[in-house]
């Protein structure tokens, strides 16, 4: 068995897109004969406490010498000296989502700070893995060797086919944690201007990780008079998401920065027409003919798409069919795994 160690803030079971990610390589790097522990830190990074960091240390102290240490992108740039200090006996690979300093809705202060953090961080790392191609573009500033740098995007789970509604109301579905950077409320003011009304959207993702984007999110409902028309649902387990898929007509992303995707690969999974930006990877999964894309912050733009697929039958069924085909070109988790531990057997010949 070959040791792995995957450093993680918090819970690893943490329904966030980062966190499945990071447990369905666990899973499928034990299946490929890795010996994998999770070292989970402190719950306060990426603004880690004097305790958090110490804790940190010594954790990462008592990983025997010569281990290959995955350092999720959450902690990474928090604790460059840290990093900085024990890539000389251990070999740490950074595994990127999205760089701490590209997150929306930061102060300059705290970009600068996470810039520096997690330059010095990556540039210590003997590997940085990262989960989307527009990642590479995110951290090329800090002049790393292309070479040292692997793309592993996540893999989707095969899924039944999403049955709908029965078409009064259209049901809609958006899956993202409410934070600055997934759009709800750019979502909510297109949808308020959509002359369709006969609709309903369900809001899956947590409500706690940013309040101040639910207590937003919610005064927007209340000025827009959507209160009866959408649902914030907060996390969902797998079966009560898995129902939401398959009683869904439409998929919904306002989103205004993503690495990947990973929600819009499982929409298109179930077969869902999807209305969503231009971000990451979504243009690749959804390609010409499962959905509507529209760039960043164009309000118009989006308005336009709700409305020609709230209100036209056909043109959703022609999306669904086209996502139908989309879906077969997904990547599975299997595929993701296996990509990740080629990365990591490199690495680990390396001597």
């Amino acid at each position: 068995m070959r040791p792995v160690v995957l450093v993680v803030p918090g819970y690893l079971g943490e329904r966030t897109g980062g966190y499945l990610y990071d447990r369905r390589i666990v899973e499928g790097l034990r299946r490929l004969g890795w010996a994998v522990d999770v070292l989970e830190l402190d719950a306060s990074f990426p603004y880690p406490t004097p305790a958090a960091l110490d804790h940190a240390a010594d954790a990462l102290a008592a990983v025997t010498a010569g281990t290959i240490a995955i350092v999720d992108s959450l902690a990474l740039g928090a604790m460059p000296d840290l990093i900085a200090r024990e890539a000389s006996r251990l070999r740490i690979v950074a595994l990127v989502h999205l760089p701490l300093a590209a997150a929306c809705g930061l102060d300059f202060d705290s970009v600068a700070r996470f810039d520096e953090g997690e330059r010095r961080a990556l540039r210590a790392a003997a590997l940085v893995i990262v989960t989307g191609r527009a990642t590479v573009a995110l951290i090329e500033k800090h002049g790393l060797a292309r070479e040292r740098v692997v793309v592993v995007e996540p893999g989707t789970d095969r899924a039944p086919l999403a049955r709908g509604s029965s078409g009064h109301p259209l049901e809609l579905l958006s899956v993202a944690t409410l934070n600055p950077g997934k759009g709800h409320e750019a979502l909510l003011e297109a949808l308020s201007a959509v002359p369709h009304r006969d609709w309903r959207l369900t809001c899956a993702g947590s409500l706690t990780r940013h309040a101040e984007t639910t207590d937003r999110v919610r005064a927007t409902l209340a000025r827009l008079g959507l209160e009866d028309r959408v649902s914030l649902a907060g996390d969902l387990d797998g079966p009560a998401l898995e129902a939401r898929y398959d009683a869904s007509d439409v998929f919904v992303l306002a989103t205004r920065q993503e690495t990947y995707g990973m929600a819009v690969a499982e929409a298109v999974a179930h077969g869902l027409p999807v209305v969503a930006t231009t971000t990451g990877a979504i243009p690749e999964l959804v390609g010409d003919e499962a959905g509507l894309l529209v760039p960043v912050g164009d309000t118009a733009a989006l308005v336009g798409a709700l409305s020609r697929v709230l209100g036209d039958a056909n043109l959703r069924a022609r999306l669904a069919q086209g996502a139908r085909r989309m879906r077969d070109h997904l990547r599975t988790w299997e595929e993701a795994s296996g990509r990740f531990a080629v990365a990591l057997e490199a690495l680990a010949s390396d001597g």
